[in-house]
């Protein structure tokens, strides 16, 4: 069994990126997008004009001084390996709480179509959230450049 991790988030947060699990290199490392050909990071750096560091506080900063949380749709699961296809025995977060302690937060954005697809199987759209699903950060998504990642990652900032 694997477990994801605590939410980043605040007071003031306005935003929830939801991944699905957290891979083998982020469990490692205790860090969201731990994996270094993981784009999810140097994205966000991009969206905010902020120098790349591989310092992980600064990078939650980042987010929190964003009015942007980060999280999981599934709390633990089995998997072999970092996919999302080999997820078994999921468990999901609970976010409806998650809602009620961060009450600002209108928008969320899942960062893959699995975590969106966990989140409807699991929780279900709430009324008075919008929701948008982003192509994958992975360097395995070779569907999508880096440039037309970013591009459509951009929409995060027209809600905070």
């Amino acid at each position: 069994m694997i477990y994801s991790f605590p939410p980043i988030a605040d007071e003031h947060s306005q935003v929830l990126i939801l991944g699905t699990m957290p891979g083998v290199r982020s469990l490692e490392k205790k860090e969201y997008y731990g994996h270094k050909g993981n784009h999810f990071w140097k994205i966000m750096f991009e969206l905010f004009n902020h120098p790349a560091t591989d310092e992980y506080t600064t990078k939650k900063q980042l987010l929190i001084d964003n009015h942007i949380a980060l999280w999981d749709v599934l709390q633990y699961c089995e998997r072999v390996g970092s996919s999302d296809n080999n997820i078994n025995a999921e468990q999901p977060n609970d976010i409806g709480q998650f809602y009620s302690k961060y009450p600002k937060v209108k928008t969320v954005f899942f960062a893959s179509i699995k975590a969106a697809a966990y989140y409807d199987k699991y929780i279900g759209r709430t009324e008075g959230i919008q929701y948008h699903t982003l192509p994958s950060p992975s360097g395995a998504n070779g569907w999508k450049t880096f440039e037309e990642k970013v591009e459509e990652w951009k929409l995060i900032k027209k809600y905070i």
